[in-house]
């Protein structure tokens, strides 16, 4: 491996503050539509899980990179707030599974194509960065 330099670093730097830039932003849009940014993760945490039934708490706690205990005060608050339902899995009465509300969906509807739109930008950005580290390292 080749000795790291000032430029590493300034690259290093330029993406970590891409980053928390798109962090930051996408935090402000959720604090606009009526939820809490840790609300929206979760929400697209379930909207983006894959297969055919909806996720478990134990899935949403993967994806959010949580401890089981802090999804599931996470999932009561968003219940309260009417953001979700628990269901019953229709195979296994024990597993509880966590399906989106019609308003959860219309939340989700009003922020995420402005995210895609932010996330393409933010894209670019890291390529181009990208770029000019490789262009450096030789």
């Amino acid at each position: 491996m080749r000795e790291l330099t000032h430029d590493d670093f300034q690259h290093l730097l330029a993406f970590r503050t891409s980053l928390r830039k798109f962090q930051r932003w996408s935090e402000d849009q959720a604090n606009a539509a009526g939820l809490t940014h840790v609300q929206h993760q979760l929400l697209v945490a379930i909207k983006g899980h894959p297969g055919d039934q909806p996720p478990t708490v134990g899935d949403l706690s993967g994806y959010l990179l949580q401890r089981h205990h802090s999804t599931v005060e996470l999932v009561d608050r968003a219940v309260a707030a009417g953001l979700v339902r628990r269901v019953s899995d229709a195979n296994d009465g024990r597993v509880v599974r966590v399906k989106l509300t019609a308003l959860a969906e219309r939340r989700l509807a009003a922020l995420t194509p402005a995210h895609l739109e932010e996330l393409h930008l933010l894209a670019k950005s890291l390529n181009e960065l990208l770029a000019r580290s490789g262009r450096d390292a030789k």
